[in-house]
């Protein structure tokens, strides 16, 4: 019976090519755990991301933040003469709603925010996007723009005081341009980085211009306008707080000046709180707009 099973063997072996080597059946082989390693299945992956998002995550720093100032006043480590405790602030806050001044102030303070935002918007888009879309109008846009960036915003208000005196005309434009910047630069670089096959698919479909436009361009640059966005909001209220302190009558800044002159550390705090949140607010909206606009990208964030 052995004989008989070596030929079969030796038979195999030839008809493989020698592939296959001859093993003798009578060897025993060790049975243990090593020997089922290759039975198991393939190790877990190892996630390299982020991980899950954090319920609430966003506003754990600011509560934070804000624990430690209650601390620190309650427990007598903060002088309320450098920084008032957060309840001062409260009775402050209630105290200029009862009055009226803080609304008044509010209200002149976000119509200036909102329309010299609206403007800078409008011209900034409408810049990217002819620099975007013809070699003429970059080399006519582009070098003005670039040169605009290099100089703080900041820095042109006494010639802009000059041109448009004190009043609303000269704090509307700071405030547009310093919006104009980071929505033309990141809207134009997201038109220049679409795809060119897109492009070649819209020639070959014979798109009009403004179709064209309408559905390759806009979807295509509307992630870096977001991302432009976000920082024109910023730098909004950024040059809302300096131009509300030259010269001004009304606004959360003019309020922040004449608390600053009386000693009244407790408004100062108040204004700053409203800055905060008003910055807050607007990026979060921002944000929400685009989690909507842009669920379908697929990101490390995500």
């Amino acid at each position: 019976m052995a004989s008989t099973w070596d030929a079969d063997e030796a038979k195999l072996s030839r008809s493989s090519g020698g592939r296959i080597a001859h093993t003798d059946s009578r060897a025993t082989r060790p049975v243990g755990p090593a020997s089922f390693a290759g039975l198991a299945g393939p190790r877990a992956r190892r996630r390299l991301g982020p991980g899950p998002a954090i319920p609430f995550g966003l506003q754990i720093g600011p509560a934070l933040l804000v624990l430690t100032w209650v601390v620190g006043s309650a427990l007598g480590w903060i002088d309320p003469r450098i920084l008032s405790a957060p309840w001062t602030v409260a009775e402050a806050f209630v105290r200029l709603i009862e009055q009226g001044r803080l609304q008044d102030n509010f209200v002149t303070s976000a119509t200036r925010a909102l329309l010299g935002l609206s403007i800078g918007l409008l011209i900034g888009t409408v810049l990217a996007v002819i620099a975007g879309l013809s070699r003429i109008g970059e080399a006519l846009i582009d070098g003005p723009v670039q040169i605009k960036r290099a100089i703080p915003t900041l820095a042109l208000i006494p010639l802009l005081i000059l041109w448009f005196g004190i009043g609303e005309s000269m704090k509307v434009t700071t405030i547009a341009l310093a919006v104009i910047v980071p929505i033309y630069i990141h809207t134009h670089n997201a038109l220049r980085s679409i795809d060119s096959r897109y492009v070649e698919l819209a020639e070959t479909l014979r798109m009009s211009q403004k179709d064209f436009i309408l559905q390759v361009v806009l979807p295509g640059a509307l992630p870096g306008f977001l991302l432009g966005l976000r920082f024109a909001v910023t730098l909004c209220w950024v040059s809302l707080v300096v131009v509300e302190q030259i010269n001004a009558t009304s606004g959360l800044g003019y309020m922040i000046d004449l608390a600053r002159n009386y000693g009244q550390t407790d408004v100062i705090l108040v204004g700053l709180v409203v800055y905060v949140l008003l910055g807050l607010i607007s990026d979060g909206l921002v944000r929400l707009i685009e989690r909507r606009a842009l669920s379908w990208r697929r990101t490390l964030a995500n």
